[in-house]
């Protein structure tokens, strides 16, 4: 008998990524629900999921993302970000099922120099950090088996996304300012994705993990190379955060250490470039 998995944000960036990964799946059973299935701010409604499905675990991708409107939107995204991800974790804990969390590099103030440990500690600077931070500790003390995924600048051929916008801009605009001042690493919903299927097979109990790409860049040099595979002729000129004022502050250092993670799975992690190539090649690009 499959053991059945419910998946949160099953529309989302990483919800259709493990969708396109798991059609032909014989060992889990996947259940994808967005808000159109079920509202994450009605506890009702998500208590439900969990009378109707025996679950063996919850991959629990949804979450409030847009971050500067959160800014404003601070209620709603607290009952999203933190709130359900409360509930979602005492359900599981009550009815005996895994959870794996997806979080944020958001969490962190960016005041490092060095690639952030999942043991480090958080400071973010943003309601849409502070919430998805909430959420991670409300996750961990309310499930015992929880395993927390802390991504970075995620992208994939769904949705909306930075490769996506620099390719429309890049079709619209001979030339484009992006800030160079903030460090980060790319990551392909695809190869998280994975790394979600793989994580399904071992025990966890109260752990954090980083999982990104490999490799190191700013905003800038990632559209450059956006550009340069994307076959665009748009001149992108580097620019400073300051001259592009945002409502909620950005970590202007967000590497993240994936040493954990490669030894959990027995992993290597394909470097950014790599990954956005694939990517652009699955968008027929």
């Amino acid at each position: 008998m499959l053991r059945n998995i419910l998946v949160t944000g099953g529309n989302g960036q990483l919800g259709q990524s493990l969708k396109a990964l798991t059609k032909a799946n014989t060992d889990y059973n996947f259940i994808f629900v967005d808000k159109e299935d079920a509202d994450l701010t009605d506890n009702t409604a998500i208590s439900r999921l969990f009378e109707t499905n025996s679950l063996y675990a919850v991959l629990h991708f949804a979450a409030y993302t847009a971050v500067d409107k959160a800014e404003s939107e601070t209620s709603l995204c607290k009952a999203i970000n933190t709130d359900a991800t409360a509930t979602i974790a005492r359900l599981c804990e009550t009815y005996s099922t895994k959870l794996l969390v997806i979080s944020t590099d958001f969490v962190f103030d960016g005041s490092k120099t060095t690639p952030y440990l999942p043991s480090d500690k958080p400071n973010p600077l943003s309601v849409y950090g502070k919430t998805k931070y909430e959420g991670e500790q409300m996750a961990l003390q309310n499930c015992k088996h929880c395993l927390v995924i802390r991504t970075s600048w995620l992208y994939s051929e769904y949705g909306n996304n930075f490769v996506k916008t620099m390719l429309r801009l890049g079709s619209e605009r001979k030339d484009l300012g992006v800030v160079f001042d903030q460090t980060g690493t790319p990551c392909y919903a695809r190869d998280l994705a994975k790394v979600v299927l793989l994580c399904l097979d071992k025990d966890f109990e109260g752990q954090i993990l980083h999982f990104s790409n490999e490799g190191v860049c700013s905003w800038y040099d990632f559209a450059l190379k956006i550009m340069q595979l994307g076959k665009k002729d748009c001149h992108v000129r580097p620019i400073r955060t300051a001259d592009y004022p945002t409502p909620a502050t950005r970590p202007a250092y967000s590497v993240l250490d994936k040493a954990d993670i490669k030894q959990f799975l027995g992993i290597e992690i394909p470097h950014w470039e790599e990954s956005l190539s694939e990517c652009l090649k699955r968008m027929e690009i």
